[in-house]
């Protein structure tokens, strides 16, 4: 039988009678190898004097924009503000995989023994060191690029902190607090919160292009017009602003280059959790080469990341970008899609709670102060206020917490940010507009 095999000519007729099975070079497929007898398979060893090692096999070696010294400052591929003129670092082809070492989003110097003293001393102009800008080849003003995220490898240490003065409940809790976590790609461990384990669903935070002038300057003044009344905002800030040459004290357009923390039409601090390893990001292109960056890449987060920081992260991050030509006139922001990456975040057990825009008579609540309080103050309902509702959702979650798993108001706040979802029930039931806070259930587990 061996000699029939090794020395009959195949036609496709006699391929189909064995199951389809062909022989290329030395290698033989698996339903022919099952086929044969164990002595005929002794003979076939002979064709060839070892197996073909697949781990051998390479595909193109990915570009790398490595990070380098302590800090943002010290690395020629990290920036934290954005401004058209910002240089490119790297340059990459169409869906070609490339790999942004990451820094975490407050570029600290966190580790298993800082405190809340340190917390309270970060410096917030640092936030965020970012990783770029990548050029994608081909890409022109009025494209499109359509970002795969391959993979995110994380680092063996994460935080999460509230910071004085930030935060949806900065009002609330306005202590310096940490959380340390141990990470690996299954789930966070912390012994600030035990009998508590987060499971990895890592996604960058900080992820966008570069604008052009017009859009920067439409930005700077919608911004300011908002500062000039009260609102939240923070305006350009030269100090420790990078790259220096630009935006540093003496930079040529230091009064123009924004800062990170707000997200805009370029993508940005989006902080959308959804946007994990498969799903593809899409983004209008205002320059040539798009000027893709990322970072500020958290292992987890809540939907709302209430306290102001989610497990906060360095990683390494594979992408791959494709260009659409033409295809900014179909984005106004960030678009992303994908396949069952929703249903891989869903908790297999979740308890939920509600709220509504109802307030105690005489407060005007923080993120409305700059509107006045004449009619807002006397008040007990507010209409339409998805705000006013979300924040009584993460109050109501975080009383719940307390009152039945043991944990301390700072510890369910930071729970909350990690591992609660504030969703929009509805918003047509006029006056009282509805949020539900979602806790997944399955990061209760003993050590």
């Amino acid at each position: 039988m061996s000699n029939q095999i090794a020395h009959t000519k195949r036609t496709p007729e006699h391929c189909e009678a064995l199951g389809g099975v062909h022989r290329q070079g030395h290698r033989i497929k698996s339903k022919l190898v099952w086929a044969i007898p164990a002595v005929a398979l002794s003979l076939i060893g002979t064709w060839s004097s070892a197996w073909a090692d697949t781990s051998d096999v390479k595909g193109p070696a990915p570009v790398i924009v490595a990070k380098s010294g302590d800090h943002c400052k010290d690395d020629p591929n990290c920036f934290n503000r954005i401004h058209y003129a910002v240089k490119p670092v790297a340059s990459v082809k169409p869906e070609q995989q490339f790999i942004l070492e990451t820094r975490d989003g407050l570029d600290s110097e966190f580790d298993f023994n800082s405190t809340a003293a340190d917390v309270a001393a970060v410096n917030l102009n640092n936030c965020h060191p970012l990783t770029g800008p990548v050029s994608i080849e081909g890409a022109k003003r009025g494209d499109a690029i359509a970002v795969t995220v391959v993979d995110i490898a994380p680092d063996d240490f994460g935080t999460t902190t509230i910071v004085p003065g930030f935060g949806f409940l900065r009002d609330r809790f306005p202590d310096p607090y940490i959380v340390h976590w141990a990470l690996n790609r299954l789930e966070a461990r912390s012994k600030d919160m035990p009998g508590i384990s987060v499971p990895m669903n890592a996604f960058m935070g900080t992820i966008g292009v570069l604008p052009d002038k017009p859009e920067l300057d439409k930005w700077l003044k919608r911004e300011q017009a908002l500062a000039d009344t009260g609102g939240q905002v923070l305006v350009p800030q030269p100090i420790d602003a990078l790259p220096a040459e630009l935006c540093g004290i003496d930079g040529t357009a230091k009064n123009e280059c924004v800062r990170t923390v707000p997200p805009r039409e370029n993508g940005g601090n989006t902080d959308t959790k959804e946007t994990v390893v498969g799903t593809t990001l899409l983004f209008p292109c205002f320059i040539d080469g798009c000027g893709l960056f990322a970072g500020d890449v958290h292992f987890a987060m809540g939907g709302g990341e209430v306290a102001g920081t989610a497990i906060e992260m360095g990683a390494k991050v594979t992408l791959q970008a494709k260009v659409i030509p033409g295809g900014a006139s179909r984005l106004s922001t960030m678009h992303f899609e994908g396949g069952s990456q929703l249903k891989d975040l869903a908790p297999s057990s979740f308890y939920a709670v509600s709220g509504l825009p109802l307030k105690a008579e005489g407060e005007v609540p923080v993120f409305s102060t700059y509107l006045g309080g004449e009619k807002i103050a006397p008040l007990a309902n507010l209409s339409e206020d998805l705000t006013l509702a979300a924040r009584n959702a993460t109050l109501n979650m975080i009383d719940f917490l307390v009152k039945t798993k043991g944990l301390t108001p700072q510890q369910a706040y930071v729970l909350v940010s990690v591992a609660v979802d504030l969703n929009i029930a509805q918003v047509v039931d006029v006056p009282n507009v509805g949020v539900t806070a979602i806790l997944n259930r399955d990061v209760f587990k003993p050590e």
